[in-house]
Parts: structure tokens; C-alpha cells; sequence
């Protein structure tokens, strides 16, 4: 199982069936991020959104620094900063024994059994435009743009957000 990282770069003239997708990522506003396990499905829906995100697979150091520099919890519909790992403990541990935020790291990271919860745990990550900006918003990631499959390069790209 592989895991990706969605951003969602622009959100102009959006048709309504890539609309409804990116509101399945949860991606609602543009510069809000999201992790996603790979499968058929999720391919396919990246497809049909791709002018209007960029993703990559994200590697370890850049999961924690999203998570503890970025990272909210969903609490009763509350965007809850993550301030120790009680809360964690409190939500999380019946169902999937996380019990701090470096299991939820792992959790996240190694795509484990208990990936949907963590995610759904999680706000999606609001971060900042890039530093030096977006090069071409219209333009896809191999022709010199911004948007599509980066693989590993969305790490650079988040260092650069968060």
C-alpha cells in the first residue's frame, strides 16, 4: 500500500463532478492538504481532479513536520490544535491503540490498519502559499507547472508550505 499526499493547488471554473471528488479528499479550500492511501479507486479519482491538485509521496520527516507544526485534531466537528498527547490517548486508543502523536506518525506513515481513522482524526493541513510562489498553476508538473503527480519532489514542495 502506498501513501500520497494531496494538495489542492487551484480551484478556478471547477466542474461539478472534480468538485464532488475534491470534496471526497476533503480538499475544500485552496493550500489545504490531505493524506491518501493508494488503491484503484483513489487512482482513478486523482485522475479526474488532477488539473487542480499536486501530490507525491511523502517520506517520514515530512509527515512529522506536516503533523506537529500543521496538525489539528477533529474533535466533536472542532479544529483542535494538537497541544499533548492526551488527547490522542482519549480518541484514539479503543479503537486503534494510538496512544501519542509519534504513533500517529507511524500510523500514517507505514499506511497501517488504523490509516482511515488517523486520517479522519486529522484536519486537513491548511499551509501557506510556497515560499518564492506557485511557478504555473496551469501548466502540469512536467511541462515546468505545478499541478499533478510530483513523487517524491512534494516533499521539497511541503518544506517549502509548511
Amino acid at each position: 500500500m502506498c501513501l500520497l499526499f494531496s494538495l489542492l493547488v487551484s480551484i478556478n471554473k471547477v466542474a461539478p463532478k472534480v468538485r464532488k471528488v475534491l470534496q471526497l479528499f476533503r480538499l475544500r479550500q485552496i493550500n489545504n492538504g490531505v493524506f491518501v492511501k493508494l488503491n484503484k479507486a483513489t487512482i482513478n479519482m486523482l485522475r479526474i481532479c488532477e488539473p487542480y491538485i499536486a501530490w507525491g509521496y511523502p517520506n517520514l520527516k515530512s509527515i512529522r513536520d506536516l503533523i506537529y507544526k500543521r496538525g489539528f485534531l477533529k474533535i466533536k466537528g472542532q479544529r483542535i490544535p494538537i497541544t499533548d498527547n492526551l488527547l490522542i490517548q482519549r480518541k484514539l486508543k479503543v479503537k486503534s491503540n494510538i496512544q501519542c502523536v509519534e504513533d500517529l506518525v507511524h500510523e500514517i506513515y507505514t499506511v497501517g490498519p488504523h490509516f482511515k481513522y488517523a486520517t479522519n482524526f486529522l484536519w486537513p493541513f491548511k499551509l501557506n502559499t510556497p515560499n518564492g510562489g506557485w511557478r504555473k498553476k496551469n501548466n502540469h508538473y512536467v511541462e515546468g507547472g505545478d499541478f499533478g503527480n510530483r513523487e517524491d519532489k512534494i516533499n521539497a514542495l511541503l518544506k517549502r508550505m509548511v
